[in-house]
């Protein structure tokens, strides 16, 4: 198997992967000309300094990689950091290595030194969004309802205009990629 430093250089960066999206691309780019990038120059430079590189298993369809995507770019763009993304249909091995509570979550940011080494990684959500999703999805009826995929519907549509909407929610991917970053290269 690959190693995650031979995935990152094979992978297409974070900027090509967006601009070739074939869906979410307009609520990605949304997400990305909205979002202010907080004033933090010591984590900016922790970032410049330590220089990690970052590869994102994900994949264009996924809600929560529109969102944390577009985020993650702006801090990329401003510690001039490389971000690589691969597919994760197209790279299970990768993403079996880093289940989320048994499933293939995305997306993934694994954190990796100049060296290629694994400093750790994060995803597939924030704390508050996770708890944002769940209370959605505590409204559905069962699967076996006739009225499920409906409701479904709903409340995917519901998540996704809280993904492009809340500035809480980008602040608190921010805030969390920035919590996560800072333990694994300080």
């Amino acid at each position: 198997m690959a190693t995650e430093q031979e995935y990152f250089d094979g992978a297409i960066r974070l900027d090509t992967y967006m601009a070739q999206m074939e869906s979410n691309q307009e609520k990605s780019y949304g997400v990305y000309e909205k979002f202010e990038l907080p004033e933090d120059p010591e984590f900016i430079e922790l970032l410049k300094e330590k220089h990690p590189n970052i590869l994102v298993i994900t994949e264009d369809w996924c809600g929560d990689a529109m969102m944390n995507n577009a985020v993650l770019r702006k801090i990329a763009e401003a510690a001039e950091l490389e971000v690589h993304c691969v597919y994760r249909d197209e790279n299970l091995e990768l993403m079996d290595q880093y289940l989320t509570n048994g499933g293939r979550s995305i997306p993934k940011y694994i954190f990796l030194s100049a060296d290629g080494e694994v400093l750790g990684d994060w995803g597939p959500r924030a704390a508050v969004v996770q708890q944002f999703v769940e209370e959605k999805r505590s409204v559905l009826p069962g699967r076996d309802d006739p009225q499920f995929d409906l409701h479904q519907k709903t409340v995917i549509g519901e998540i996704t205009d809280g993904f492009v909407s809340r500035e809480d929610f980008w602040l608190a991917v921010y805030d969390e990629l920035k919590q996560k970053l800072t333990e694994v290269l300080s």
